[in-house]
């Protein structure tokens, strides 16, 4: 597996027969095997690659890249959007991230008239508010979508500042020139999610005082109440709200006591990054990529291509080819 992942990244570094970008007539991308990748794209602030591997039989992860008009109006900023959504217990929330996220953020930025950290909060939460919206009119007849969610990393470049958001254990890393001695050094942006922390379950154990049982060591591995190993994600609505924690969900999902206040938070961690010039590319991944290597042993890959050092790298595990979005 672990030399499988090597050429999924350095698949992303295939040197192209013309040197270009990719036409609109094979934008996107190429499969070998179960391997699909993009070895060269333009955004509005340089160049991208992508590299997905198929890895479960049902495709439960989106990812999508954004580059233009980041408003829904002429006089709005422009820029570049990278959202990696990773999905677990079916495909709809990371789908629904996928149709709906940038649209919001879009709507934000034009009652704004700029990008902030609110306008990105504002549309992660509006994101998550639409779709416990559509568990509550689908609980009827698939109740199970209930137990359907998804990690988001989103990514945003807009006048030289870099924005950050996470929800669960995705990651993004920054690949830094040193100037002294020209070694690139990764430089983890993103703040992970994930009870295997000490801090988050200490976060977890500070907002649930009178649960003993909020994190629980199952298998060797922390879940939070034995169940899930993120804290913080869209969806899960029934770790969120205590009327959708009953029958007709699966008994594995429900919990033997009610809850008063939600077990999972979808409030993203944010990092406001302006960029410099030794900021030389960025790895955006979910964590099927950083339980096999290192931030600096990916970061390393990357450097060791033989074209010329990339603004922006894209790695997601599990994706459909018609998921990835470049404008």
């Amino acid at each position: 597996m672990l030399s499988e992942l090597v050429n999924f990244l350095k698949a992303c570094f295939r040197p192209g027969t013309d040197g270009h970008a990719r036409t609109a007539s094979d934008a996107g991308g190429k499969q070998d095997g179960l391997l699909w990748y993009k070895d060269l794209g333009q955004h509005l602030c340089g160049e991208f690659s992508m590299a997905v591997v198929q890895a479960n039989n049902l495709l439960e992860d989106q990812s999508q890249v954004e580059s233009g008009s980041l408003s829904l109006t002429e006089s709005g900023p422009c820029g570049t959007f990278v959202g990696i959504y990773d999905g677990h217990g079916g495909p709809e929330t990371s789908r629904f991230i996928n149709n709906h996220l940038f649209q919001h953020l879009k709507r934000y930025t034009s009652e704004q008239q700029s990008m902030s950290v609110d306008v990105i909060r504002k549309a992660i939460q509006a994101t998550e508010e639409g779709f416990m919206s559509l568990v509550s009119q689908l609980w009827s007849i698939s109740p199970q979508i209930a137990a359907v969610g998804s990690c988001c990393l989103v990514g945003v470049i807009c006048n030289g500042t870099l924005y950050i958001a996470n929800l669960g254990d995705s990651r993004a890393v920054l690949g830094r020139v040193v100037k002294a001695t020209g070694e690139v050094l990764a430089m983890q942006l993103s703040t992970e999610h994930n009870a295997s922390i000490e801090s988050v379950r200490q976060e977890l154990h500070s907002m649930h005082p009178d649960d003993s049982n909020i994190v629980v060591l199952k298998h060797n591995v922390w879940r939070v109440k034995g169940i899930i190993q993120i804290s913080r994600c869209i969806g899960d609505v029934y770790l969120k709200k205590a009327e959708f924690n009953r029958e007709p969900l699966y008994a594995k999902f429900r919990l033997n006591e009610p809850f008063k206040r939600p077990i999972l938070s979808s409030e993203p961690s944010i990092l406001v990054h302006p960029l410099q010039p030794h900021d030389q590319f960025i790895i955006f991944a979910s964590d099927g990529l950083w339980e096999h290597f290192s931030n600096q042993e990916a970061v390393d890959i990357v450097q060791k291509n033989p074209r010329a050092v990339r603004y922006l790298f894209i790695f997601n595990r599990n994706c459909e080819e018609d998921g990835e979005n470049c404008a």
